[in-house]
């Protein structure tokens, strides 16, 4: 068996699959970052091509720390704030019972946590004493007011409600877009797995995977090896 047949027993990894999801395509030669060289095969049309036999490499390497964080009962966290990737992320977020943001990122995550463990807080208690009719005690304004305020904590918070503590990993969809999480994980020590288009220093994270960021079924490839290799594990 061949290095590369090992690897696809591995995960299910298959570079032409990979290529069908258009994960292959990065972006105009202009936009390169020159840090992303050695993960290239060639241009297309002024465009890009990523070498899908290292995207797969990196691909396997991220999910075999995957693997292991979860199984050793350690937290990752997925952000993904790009229209096309939200509502991916957010699925198998719940899926896969992760935490996640997918709305804007909220400067101070990771380095101002306990101040937002406070703001969190806030949040469950008063949709705590929403479900336990607690609210119905003030005015229909005041309770819309209430409503409201819900609401906008849940696009805030939703996703990161139950996170009681920092997380061990962040899983980044597109580091360029969401760079703030990329640097206060750097800051607090917290590892990073990130996809790397062709406009991106790989560098950034500990687990790069060169890949296209922008279409949705090259992240959705993705994301589903990441939901198999943690389903797996949680049967």
């Amino acid at each position: 068996m061949t290095k590369a047949e090992k690897q696809e027993q591995d995960f299910g990894l298959n570079a032409e699959e990979m290529a069908k999801q258009g994960m292959h395509l990065g972006h105009k030669t202009s936009r390169i970052n020159p840090k992303m060289k050695p993960f290239l095969v060639g241009t297309r049309n002024d465009v890009h091509v990523i070498d899908l036999d290292q995207t797969l490499i990196k691909l396997k390497q991220a999910l075999e720390f995957i693997q292991s964080l979860i199984a050793s009962g350690k937290t990752l966290l997925l952000v993904g704030t790009k229209v096309q990737v939200k509502n991916l992320v957010k699925e198998v977020a719940l899926e896969c019972n992760l935490p996640y943001v997918n709305e804007r990122w909220l400067g101070g995550t990771f380095t101002n946590f306990e101040t937002l463990k406070k703001r969190i807080e806030y949040f469950k208690d008063l949709e705590n004493k929403k479900a336990a009719g607690e609210l119905e005690k003030y005015t229909k304004k005041e309770q819309l007011m209430f409503d409201r305020e819900i609401n906008t904590l849940e696009t805030k918070f939703g996703g990161i409600k139950n996170m009681n503590q920092l997380p061990d990993a962040v899983f980044v969809m597109d580091m360029r877009k969401d760079i703030l999480p990329v640097k206060e994980a750097k800051l607090k020590g917290i590892k990073i797995i990130g996809v790397a288009d062709t406009n991106v220093d790989p560098n950034l994270a500990d687990y790069p995977i060169p890949a296209n960021d922008d279409a949705a079924p090259s992240i959705k490839y993705i994301l589903d090896k990441v939901k198999e290799v943690i389903l797996k594990l949680k049967k």
